[in-house]
């Protein structure tokens, strides 16, 4: 288990009590819409066409914006420093269009929060965070030590300009010297993931990016909060809201550590096996945390059902880069079943606050994501791969804020709060 999954099982374990003592004393509350996972993709357009993005009507919107945006960015950033390293120009194209619309975006989430102007102060220090993350990779790409220390350098004062930026946007709320320390972390961490991946230290890449990922999230909230007065950001601490946040980031990670080993499927073997223990060591956090809500027995059984669901994503990829057709109808098929099982699993939980049609439709629609970007990713039609992986994205989020709608409506305090007492989580491995 690597270090931060600790705090977010932790948190997870602290936060369910809670939230049950909070559904106790709300029953009256109307319950959430069961459509919302269909619907989540809304919060970007899909398959490729940006547009305006809506302004968040509530404290919790806008900070589920900012950590959809904060931690989806740091990806494409990820991904497309990556494709400097591997020399795959075709892909670096597509990654470089996105890179710019989502950063285009990202401003506007943030001038939605901060005002305009501050928005588009903010949009010019991300973008010349993303020059120097190019330059950065360039170097390290072309072993140019020269090069690769005045990116360096570069990026550093990039996570000072954004420092000085929150502090005066945020009126004081965030001091500059904590905010340029938070995003020297983020500049610090996709550096390191670039040393690693460019010295083929898989495991260390992938366990890089994924703690990259968990920090921005992090600082998607804290940006959030500090976008608004005390009093409006201490909801954000309520117990709801960070159950929310914590499922959101383990179920958008379960997303996109799929997409990585999906994809590093056609990478070869090495690389395939350090992306799946990163997809391991997030479901372990998901039934620890189920556990801490549910209580062991019923993680147990969550476990097995994610680990089909997993099994048989990795086996559609595993099918498509062989060629194999037969054995690609097949897996398909076995999805089906597998997404069945655990939408059924998941509707028993929250005793049928989440009818079994809608959530089985959102599972069915979350594999369909990973499906067709996998047979994007395959024919290199890498624009349509990189649409499905955004609008992916969202949709898990969606389905990760009515999950925990439903089980803070219907879990009780009673249940246990401890550790859990699961597995190891081994649920990803290659089937060649």
């Amino acid at each position: 288990m690597r270090s931060r999954t600790g705090p977010v099982v932790l948190a997870i374990v602290l936060l369910a009590a809670a939230a049950a003592c909070d559904a106790t004393n709300n029953r009256s509350s109307p319950p959430a819409s069961t459509q919302a996972p269909a619907q989540a993709s809304d919060q970007h357009a899909g398959h490729g066409e940006h547009g305006a993005v809506a302004a968040a009507a509530t404290p919790a919107a806008r900070a589920a914006q900012l950590e959809q945006y904060f931690a989806q960015h740091t990806l494409l950033a990820i991904r497309q420093m990556r494709s400097i390293l591997t020399a795959t120009p075709e892909y670096r194209e597509a990654a470089d269009a996105e890179l710019e619309e989502y950063t285009e975006e990202l401003g506007q989430v943030v001038g939605g929060a901060y005002g305009d102007a501050q928005g588009e102060r903010f949009e010019r220090i991300w973008q010349d965070g993303i020059t120097h993350f190019t330059a950065y990779a360039t170097a390290v790409a072309g072993n140019d030590a020269q090069a690769r220390q005045q990116a360096r350098t570069t990026l550093e004062a990039d996570a000072g300009a954004y420092g000085a930026w929150l502090a005066g946007a945020s009126k004081g709320r965030v001091g500059a010297a904590d905010a340029t320390a938070a995003m020297r972390t983020h500049v610090e961490q996709l550096m390191r993931q670039a040393d690693a991946y460019a010295a083929k230290d898989y495991d260390q890449a992938y366990r890089t990016e994924r703690d990259a990922y968990e920090h921005m999230f992090a600082a998607g909230t804290a940006l959030a909060k500090a976008s608004f007065p005390p009093k409006t950001a201490a909801a954000l601490d309520a117990p709801v809201a960070q159950l929310r946040a914590a499922f959101a980031m383990l179920l958008g990670e379960h997303m996109q550590l799929i997409i990585d080993t999906q994809r590093a499927t056609f990478a070869g073997a090495p690389e395939f096996k350090a992306a799946a223990a990163e997809v391991n060591a997030n479901t372990t956090a998901l039934t620890k945390g189920m556990s801490a809500i549910v209580g062991p027995v019923k993680a147990k059984e969550f476990q097995s059902a994610w680990a089909n669901h997993v099994e048989g994503l990795l086996a559609y990829s595993t099918a498509v880069a062989d060629g194999d057709e037969s054995a690609r109808a097949a897996a398909r098929e076995e999805m089906r079943g597998y997404g069945s099982r655990l939408a059924l699993f998941l509707s028993d939980i929250v005793r049928n606050e989440l009818p079994l049609a809608p959530i089985t439709s959102a599972l069915g629609q979350h594999d369909q994501h990973l499906v067709d970007q996998v047979d994007a990713y395959a024919a290199k039609r890498f624009d349509d791969a990189q649409a499905m992986e955004l609008e992916g994205y969202a949709q898990m989020l969606g389905v990760a804020n009515t999950l925990v709608g439903a089980l803070q409506r219907t879990v009780k305090p009673g249940l246990p709060v401890g550790g859990s007492q699961t597995g190891g989580g081994g649920t990803a491995h290659r089937r060649r």
